[in-house]
């Protein structure tokens, strides 16, 4: 058999609400129809954001403690919802799915780096597709820090992927000077994160906690391990097969 392409993509809250307050059934739906016919030849792990948007859908939490705590009890209802959400729409293309909640102190232990690759690799090869998030009931990163940006960067490494997808609501990056007359042109492959570094223009996304410098950061850690990152835009329609044809700009660092 032919070895399948590793991809792990990684879906920020902006892409999965489709910029709305509510999490989008039919995004998630058309991640689910991609999948399904790239099945034969690529598999796929999901590192997802989305819970906190999830549970603003159902609850107003009131609290007079610090609003992390809350965020993270947010977290905590929505969850459950979200891999409910992923489950029932994948599970209509016969696609099997799996919840990973992880914190980023287990990339830090070899035990648990070891206990990570051993079961992913136990539930790709027997067709599940693991939907990783971070537990955000007891970490706090990344509601802190970068929408699972790095988690993601970071699970690629460890899993030892082909290629890292962050889908996010832009074609790419663009350029500074294209940002700054209000006409915004993508810069299509870069080799040197320093270049792309110079070209950041940061600004936070609107659900999420990350931003373009989050990405960077991520495509660092994906970069040390020989992983090429594409930053997509995750709000078209068909996003991953488009850019695996080419018919849509977007932003790949080799």
């Amino acid at each position: 058999m032919k070895k399948k392409k590793r991809i792990l993509l990684k879906i920020g809250s902006n892409t999965l609400t489709k910029e709305t307050d509510n999490i989008s059934r039919g995004k998630i739906e058309d991640i689910a129809n991609q999948i399904a016919k790239l099945q034969d030849s690529c598999e796929f792990i999901i590192v997802s954001s989305g819970a906190i948007a999830v549970a603003k859908q159902f609850v107003k939490l009131e609290s007079k403690r610090k609003e992390i705590f809350v965020k993270q009890a947010l977290a905590s209802i929505g969850q459950p919802h979200l891999i409910r959400i992923y489950q029932e729409t994948f599970r209509e293309l016969g696609l099997l799915t799996s919840q990973c909640l992880l914190s980023y102190s287990d990339f830090e232990k070899q035990e648990s780096k070891t206990n990570i690759v051993n079961t992913i690799n136990v539930l790709v090869n027997n067709n599940y597709i693991p939907i990783i998030n971070e537990n955000d009931t007891v970490a706090t990163d990344e509601i802190k820090f970068g929408d699972n940006d790095k988690l993601g960067a970071l699970t690629a490494s460890l899993l030892e992927a082909d290629l890292f997808i962050i889908a996010t609501n832009t074609d790419g990056i663009y350029t500074k000077v294209s940002m700054e007359n209000a006409l915004p042109k993508t810069i299509e492959e870069v080799v040197d994160l320093k270049v792309l570094q110079d070209q950041v223009v940061n600004s936070k996304s609107t659900h999420g906690t990350g931003g373009m410098q989050s990405k960077i950061d991520a495509i660092s850690v994906a970069q040390k391990s020989n992983i090429e990152t594409w930053i997509v835009n995750g709000l078209e329609d068909n996003f991953i097969i488009n850019a695996f044809n080419d018919k849509v700009p977007f932003t790949k660092i080799k």
